[in-house]
């Protein structure tokens, strides 16, 4: 997750479902060219942020996509303002089966004029509500880049809790990033 510096907004008024005021819904193949755009925009502006690159992602067309959209073991969460997809994030359950009980965060992203006005944290906590839902689903598990540090804010307020960190995680442009790992425990 990525937020920009600047002055503070004003949180839009929410309606009831989050603070947002955006309508967080989970995003259908129907949605893969406004999910490719916001990912491009991604993968572009927050390079270290990603482990996929913006070069790779242009390789993909968008029927790649849907059906990236249409995995079942992948929630893909996408927060629309004004119904405009200004905002993701995904959970991937673990395949195995000794691992089933974990799924992993990624790819929460917020465009940069959607940003401070709560929207990561609605997608979040949908996310999470979606998790708690989800049977066998224990733990949750996240990599961040651990110079971020209003994303880690928001994970450690929601009840992620850092296990470590892994040295040169991402190398973007010869500079390398280390990553923080957390874990939330959800059953």
């Amino acid at each position: 997750m990525t937020h920009s510096g600047g002055p503070a907004r004003e949180r839009v008024r929410g309606d009831g479902e989050n603070g947002a005021g955006a309508v967080v819904r989970p995003l259908t193949p129907d949605d893969a060219a406004a999910y490719r755009r916001l990912r491009l925009e991604a993968l572009e502006l927050e390079p270290t942020a990603f482990g996929g690159s913006a070069e790779e992602e242009r390789r993909r067309d968008v029927d790649q996509t849907r059906q990236r959209l249409a995995a079942d073991d992948v929630t893909l969460l996408g927060a629309f303002l004004e119904g405009h997809l200004v905002g993701t994030a995904g959970m991937r359950r673990e395949p195995n089966l000794k691992e089933r009980h974990k799924a992993f965060v990624f790819g929460v992203y917020v465009t940069p004029a959607a940003r401070r006005l709560g929207v990561a944290r609605a997608l979040m906590e949908e996310l999470l509500g979606t998790a708690r839902r989800t049977p066998g689903l224990r733990r949750l598990r996240l990599a961040v880049n651990a110079a971020n540090e209003p994303a880690r804010r928001l994970y450690e307020a929601l009840g992620f809790e850092a296990y470590g960190v892994e040295p040169e995680a991402l190398v973007v442009d010869g500079v390398p990033h280390d990553e923080l790992w957390m874990s939330l425990k959800i059953g």
